[in-house]
């Protein structure tokens, strides 16, 4: 079965293409859905007739769930984005462990993490929304996050036990730190409620100078029935349009 495409707002737009126009051109090529838009733009995905397909449940900074301190403020605003999320039939928001703390453990990070998840995961299996904790590489782009390995998150997802606490599984970042992605796709997709894409080295298009080759990842992916989305998340070199087509058309499996 085809993959859901969809695409990260952030990187495609204010790259020459007027905002409309660039979701109109996207939903052309196929895409069903476009990810992580301003607030103030969600409006603007509907109306071209795209799904939004995630937003932020919180922002992604130095402290995140695995510190029991910020607790409360990150489950008020999970909480807000949540309603946002059903406002806009938004089916997933992501949420960030946060960055590691001298002195204290992987498994106290796993613990507290799934402490502060359990806190918002009945609001979410009741709105119908998936939480998806993001594995992020703490190699290159984001230095000290912890949830930066596959086992790591599993184990977050094993303690929360929640149906909508699952794992967005970024094929650029994992690649970065773990490697042998088609197997951890088959291994682990029971946890991936969402994908992103990019090439690397670099976070560019998924061309012939990065060293992954996507369509045998795709059909990994297409093979296990997953019927969510699968989001491209790279920095085009070129063209926004044209790189658009090709990343659709790269992974377009049967």
């Amino acid at each position: 079965m085809p993959l859901n495409q969809s695409f990260s707002w952030w990187c495609f737009a204010g790259r020459g293409v007027d905002d409309v126009d660039l979701l109109k051109a996207a939903k052309q090529i196929g895409y069903k859905a476009v990810e992580l838009l301003p607030n103030d733009k969600l409006h603007l995905a509907l109306e071209a007739d795209l799904v939004i397909a995630s937003h932020p449940g919180h922002r992604l900074q130095l402290e995140g769930l695995n510190d029991t301190a910020c607790h409360d403020e990150i489950e008020d605003t999970i909480m807000k984005n949540m309603e946002l999320a059903k406002e806009f039939k938004i089916p997933t928001l992501i949420v960030f462990s946060g960055e590691r703390r001298p002195g204290h453990s992987d498994e106290e990070g796993i613990e507290n993490s799934a402490i502060g998840l359990k806190r918002v995961a009945k609001a979410a299996e009741d709105a119908g929304i998936n939480l998806i904790i993001e594995l992020l590489n703490s190699k290159v782009d984001h230095h000290g996050y912890q949830c930066d390995r596959t086992s790591w998150g599993v184990a977050v997802c094993d303690i929360v036990d929640s149906p909508r606490v699952k794992l967005l599984y970024d094929i650029y970042h994992m690649q970065i730190m773990e490697g042998d992605i088609i197997r951890t796709i088959r291994d682990y997709h029971t946890y991936f409620a969402h994908y992103h894409t990019a090439g690397n080295p670099g976070r560019r298009d998924m061309d012939e100078t990065q060293e992954m080759y996507y369509p045998p990842i795709a059909k990994a992916v297409s093979d296990t029935g997953y019927t969510g989305y699968f989001g491209h998340e790279f920095i085009p070199k070129g063209d926004v349009i044209e790189a658009l087509e090709a990343a659709y058309k790269l992974c377009d499996v049967p």
